[in-house]
């Protein structure tokens, strides 16, 4: 009868040291049986269901079990499950007395990606406040020269208004990216229940919708969860779902809904608007780039909601995707890593049950 490995130990210091480290971190054991790791490890996805997810790390892992000296070595990866993004790490690999390995991960580009979203929120904010300054330096100008016209004033006091919502909007927006770009969703991160996200999010836009006479849908519980920060992520379903209830007709549906595909959650936002010509697909996610530049006039929209979705998802290791068809409607997918009660830190607890879910009709890219 064969014997079980007994797992070496993980002393309780070293628990207690690698709980206040900003670096990622593992305990494994030397047959890389990932034994504790950190939250932001996980949140990485460097380690799923006990496993060293990266060939590379898992490489140098076994290179320190064979000699038992510490390695140093700096990789750039892709980003698990998805591998949209890559990862440049350091990663430190030494072994512990107990006979465990010790792996402490660096992400050597978040000092840079900082660095792009200074220069970068300069460029844009400099160019998109141009025009509604402009306008309203304009519309005052109006005033003034029809101050003896209280109709004229009246008038042109609610396009100020209206210039006035538009610039708030638009430098929320480009606040809430430039955060998102150099903020990191694991500092703050939690298990994120995917139904009671998608409540929240509805419930901001109800309003909306009903201003519009769209009518609201949504599909049965999924029980799935992901791992980081709740209001990222709320405000990228939040911007998917204005999106589509602002380029829909009046009496239409918007229908959101979840559903696993293993490692996978997916929560898509579908409606029957006026949809996006294939051109315009590929660039849809880039600041400030809008279809169709009337539309975005009349609904307000700055050009920045999509882009804060496509930040959102990969701070997550996610991505969005998009099905359209101009006069159909358009599907937009959120596809993020799932959280899984099963984790190095928490042997005991049980999995959490996935169930699918799908959109009736629903057209997928």
């Amino acid at each position: 009868m064969a014997r079980t490995a007994i797992k070496p130990a993980v002393p309780d210091e070293v628990i207690r040291v690698l709980s206040v480290l900003p670096s990622a971190s593992m305990v494994v054991a030397p047959d890389a049986t990932v034994l504790r790791a950190s939250a932001r490890a996980l949140a990485l996805g460097l380690v799923n269901r006990n496993a060293v997810t990266i060939p590379d790390i898992a490489h140098l892992i076994e290179r320190v079990v064979e000699d038992g000296h510490a390695r140093e070595q700096e990789m750039r990866v892709r980003r698990p499950p998805l591998g949209r993004e890559l990862l440049e790490l350091r990663v430190r690999v030494a072994p512990l007395g107990t006979g465990a390995i010790l792996v402490l991960i660096d992400d050597l580009a978040e000092e840079r990606r900082v660095d792009v979203v200074r220069r970068d929120f300069v460029a844009n904010v400099s160019h998109e406040l141009k025009t509604p300054v402009g306008a309203l330096s304009l519309l005052a100008e109006a005033v003034l020269a029809a101050s003896d016209d209280p109709d004229q004033v009246r008038h042109f006091a609610e396009r100020m208004q209206s210039e006035a919502g538009r610039l708030s909007h638009l430098i929320q927006d480009v606040i809430d990216l430039s955060r998102l770009q150099g903020d990191d969703p694991l500092t703050h991160a939690e298990v994120v229940d995917v139904d009671d996200l998608i409540a929240r999010a509805l419930e901001e836009v109800r309003t909306l919708a009903a201003r519009h006479e769209i009518e609201l849908v949504t599909g049965e519980a999924s029980g799935a969860a992901v791992y980081g920060d709740h209001g990222q992520l709320l405000t990228a379903l939040r911007n998917l779902l204005s999106n589509a209830i602002a380029y829909s007709a009046n009496h239409t549906r918007v229908a959101v809904g979840a559903r696993s595909t293993g490692t996978i959650v997916e929560v898509s936002v579908k409606d029957q608007g006026i949809g996006i010509p294939v051109n315009d697909l590929d660039r849809i996610f880039e600041r400030f780039y809008r279809v169709d530049q009337a539309r975005s006039r009349i609904t307000g929209g700055t050009g920045l909601g999509l882009a804060i979705v496509k930040h959102v998802c990969q701070n997550h290791g996610g991505e969005c995707t998009v099905w359209s068809e101009p006069g159909v409607g358009s599907t937009f997918t959120l596809r993020l890593p799932a959280y899984y009660a099963t984790t190095p830190f928490d042997r005991d607890s049980t999995e959490l049950a996935v169930n699918l879910l799908s959109i009736p009709g629903e057209a997928r890219a």
